[in-house]
Parts: structure tokens; sequence; C-alpha cells
């Protein structure tokens, strides 16, 4: 279905703009990416707006007036900003796709910002040279999925892009069936992805790779300069190291709160160890190491428990790709080593805090004890397929009641084993964990966990139901979920519903690549 009959209008002229731009990315040369003006987007209207990310960028209300509702819906540019498409290539589904790039998103610029200069990017903006036949159009159903999710995992702390509108359209968008347009401003201190440094690589292009990786340094990575110390001053390979620790990092985050990305390929991994191109991901409901959330991943290669390996592969890729600037071989798989080391330990750590054993490091001989009192539950929840977000809400609550008496009392734990059916076996659990914590130390941390697992995540059939409303236009729902996301670790009374077991109809929900 062709979109003529709505009028789209036709590219507008310059629209003032709040905004003080910069362009670093245009000084490394017109090889790394094609000038553009976004396709117009007809009856553009705001969805949702983040006041919030606009505040603590320190950006001026009116980047929410009428002229900025046509800039960020692509009908008219921003003065002083510099629309472009970024190339890019990568491997997708473990297999070499060759070049790729930014096949619907378009790069307006930096802005300044109280955080330092920040990307924006229109995410849906229309056809770029990298759409590969695509129409580079993004629709409303995965367009509020990403907006709400990237504010979801900043409300849960963990590195992501942010999104800082959503503008809806009639426009029609064919997909499995006709949809509607809409566009995300996604902002991030940088959109380099593994794949732009796989893309000059794989072209032999040494020079242009040397020319992103210092820009990536000199700009975004300063502190690979004093990491190249420990690697005899090679920059390139404290680079490599800066991203497998962020890597590892963002990994462990993501397996304590139960996310599962759905897509994890090279070119949607951020060189900044961002969240980043959120599609079918999920928050899982049942705990399952083996989950899919992709309907599209027929082998499972990105299910939730190989997440982890599959950064490590991904990594692995990234070395490839700098290996002509590391000019080291074995040094270059020394730095992936650490990537061995460090992403347990910081799963451990994470796990350790959602179970409230929190203060100094322990002993290596505790640390591994800690780390089998969190084996033995993880085995014992995906045994019962419990709900992962509220069996460890449940937990913190229990843990947190104010009398530290009498701990094994299963009346005090009457609502977690409430969710399983081998009650036996978590109370045994429960009995060696309140052993190790000291029966004393547990109302505070019980508040420490309450902090650290969270009571409200976008559950996939709570966007589902916003994007239902926000298809017969409207948005309201958008909102609430935004509220309750900002501050995931608050109990919200009066929304309890939000935090409860998915309804039945949550199972037959499936989400692929599609957007």
């Amino acid at each position: 279905m062709h979109s003529a009959h709505l009028n789209p209008p036709s590219p507008a002229d310059d629209a003032p703009s709040v905004l003080a731009w910069t362009h670093r990315l245009t000084q490394l040369g017109p090889q790394f990416f094609t000038r553009l003006q976004p396709t117009p987007l007809a009856a553009p209207r705001w969805a949702a707006r983040n006041q919030a990310l606009r505040a603590e960028l320190g950006w001026p209300a009116e980047i929410f007036d009428d002229d900025h509702l046509q800039a960020l819906a692509g009908n008219a540019r921003m003065v002083g900003s510099d629309p472009l498409a970024t190339v890019y290539s990568g491997h997708q589904f473990g297999q070499w796709a060759g070049q790729l790039g930014d096949g619907r998103a378009i790069w307006l610029g930096e802005a300044a910002s109280k955080q330092g200069p920040q990307e924006i990017q229109l995410k849906g903006a229309g056809r770029t040279p990298y759409s590969r036949g695509g129409d580079g159009r993004a629709v409303l159903r995965s367009s509020i999925r990403e907006y709400l999710c990237s504010e979801a995992m900043h409300g849960l702390g963990i590195p992501t892009t942010r999104a800082l509108s959503l503008v809806a359209s009639p426009e029609p968008v064919r997909r499995e069936e006709i949809e509607t347009a809409a566009v995300v401003a996604r902002v991030a201190p940088s959109f380099l992805r593994f794949g732009h440094f796989e893309h000059f690589s794989a072209q032999g292009d040494t020079d242009s790779l040397r020319t992103l990786a210092d820009h990536a340094v000199a700009h975004h990575l300063p502190e690979c300069r004093e990491r190249a110390a420990l690697w005899q001053g090679n920059v390139y390979a404290a680079l490599l190291d800066e991203v497998q620790e962020r890597t590892a990092k963002l990994l462990a985050q993501w397996q304590a709160v139960g996310f599962c990305h759905g897509v994890m390929n090279t070119d949607n991994m951020s060189l900044l160890g961002l969240t980043i191109d959120y599609g079918p991901f999920q928050f899982m409901d049942g705990f399952d190491p083996a989950h899919i959330c992709n309907h599209s991943d027929h082998q499972g290669r990105y299910a939730y428990g190989r997440q982890p390996n599959v950064a490590y592969w991904n990594l692995y890729c990234l070395a490839q790709a700098l290996a002509p600037l590391i000019d080291d071989h074995d040094m270059t798989l020394q730095v992936l080593e650490g990537y061995k080391t460090l992403f347990p330990r910081y799963l451990g750590d994470a796990m350790r805090a959602k179970l409230g054993l929190v203060g100094d490091l322990p002993p290596e001989s505790e640390r591994e004890a800690d780390w089998t009192l969190v084996e033995d539950l993880m085995q014992f929840m995906a045994s019962e397929k419990v709900d992962f977000t509220l069996f460890w809400r449940e937990l913190s609550q229990a843990v947190a009641q104010p009398s530290p008496t009498d701990v094994a009392a299963p009346a005090r734990w009457s609502r977690i084993t409430d969710l399983v059916l081998d009650r036996p076996r978590l109370l045994d659990w429960l009995a060696r964990y309140t052993t190790r914590a000291g029966a004393d130390n547990l109302p505070a941390m019980g508040k420490h966990m309450l902090r650290t697992n969270p009571k409200f995540v976008l559950r996939n059939h709570l966007a589902e139901v916003a994007i239902r409303q926000a298809k017969a236009g409207d948005f309201s729902e958008i909102g609430t979920l935004y509220n309750l996301l900002q501050s995931p670790y608050d109990e919200h009374p009066g929304f309890e519903a939000y935090a409860a077991l998915p309804p039945d109809w949550a199972g037959q929900l499936e989400i692929s690549c599609s957007s």
C-alpha cells in the first residue's frame, strides 16, 4: 500500500533548533556515512515526550513544541543538524552478512548537554542507501516497545540508549499486515557498533579502521589511553579491553534481571556497552534458561542462557576486526581472556546483591559458597518455571520483614512458597540462606534487596496493552508504564496489577524481528 493518499508533507524549510550542535563524526570522511534527509511522515502527532530525559540533559521545554514535532518526525531539518546514515557490516545469527548500515535510522548530529555531547537518531525516518530494499520505516508497535524499554532499562540502572520522543502517524506500513508508522528519537553518547569496525576490516581498509578507532578513543573512550599501560602501550588492545569489560558488565546486568535481547548480532552490539536496538526483547515471566524470546530465532542461538557466550563470540569478531591495529595475535587473545574472568565475577556479584549479600567482598572460598547458593536457587527456579521478577521481589519482601526471630517459620516465607510446587525444597534452601546471612542481618539485607530486585519490568503483555490502546488512538497507557518503569523499585500503591503474574493470554504473544 502506498501512502500518497495521506499527502505526506514535502521536506520543509529548516526548523528552529534549541540545541547546540557539533558533528565530530562527519570529520571522519565520506566513506563512513551518506548525507541525506529523512523521508517526511504524514500527519505526525506526539505519542510520548520524555520530559525527565529532557531535564536530565538540560534541554529546554521548547524541544517538544510544534516546530520540533516536525523535526523529530523527519519533516523538517533542525538548524545546525547534519542528517546522515552510517555504514557498517556484521554477523547476523552467526553468519557474515556483509554490508549493512543504518537502514532506517538517520543521525542528526551531536547536541551539547549537561551529560556531555549526545548523538540523536531518528529511528523509522525512511529509506537510506543501506535499507537493503526495506522501506526505512518503523511501526508503532515496535516503536512503543523501544521507547518504553529504553527507559525501563535506564530505570533499572542498566546502560542503554535513551528515548527522547515517540511520534506516531497514520501512514501505513506493510509488515505481516498493514500497520502504521512511528519515529523514535533516540539518544546516546555514541551509536558506534562492533559492526562499524567489522566493515572496514573486512574491506581491508586499515586506514579507515584506524581513523575510526582513534575517533572512538579520543571522543568516547578516553580511558583507553591509561588502560594502554596494561598492554605495552597498545591503545587498540586497550580499546578491545575496555569494550570487553563493559560488555561483560552489561551481560551480567541483563542476566540478573532476566532480560533477553533476542537478536545479539554483532551489528546490534554497542561499542560503549549500551543496550541497543530493542526488537524482539523480553523480560522473562517463567524462568527458563533455554527461553527464546525471538520467534524468528529458530535455532535458539540467542536464548537467555546463551547470551553471555554469544557476547564473547561477538567480542571475538570485534577482536578480529581490530587485529590489524593491535598487530599482536597473542596479545589479542590475552585481552579476550579477560571476559572469561570478568563476566562470572560481575554476574556473581550481581546475584549476591540480589540475595542481599553485600558489603566487603568475602574471601574467594566464601564467594564460591555464595555462588553455590545462587546456582542451587536458579536450578530450583528453572525446575519450577517460577515467575522470575515476582519470585525475587517476594523473596526481598520476606527477608525485609522487621522481626528477625524465628526465621525458620514457614509463615514468614508463605508468599514466596505459594509461588512454587516443591515447598520443602525451597524451605530447605531458605534455611541454608538464612544461616549464611545471619538472622539478625535479614531486615537490613531485605531493604537492600528491595532496591536491587525490581517490582516492575516491561513484561510483554504490559507493552501489548499499551500497543493495542495506542492503535486505537489512546496513548495514555504509554505514560502510565513510563512512570512505573522510571522507578521500578518503588511500591507504587494502586498499581499492583502491573507487578502481578501475567494473564494466560500473555503466553500466546510472539515477538519477532519484524518491526
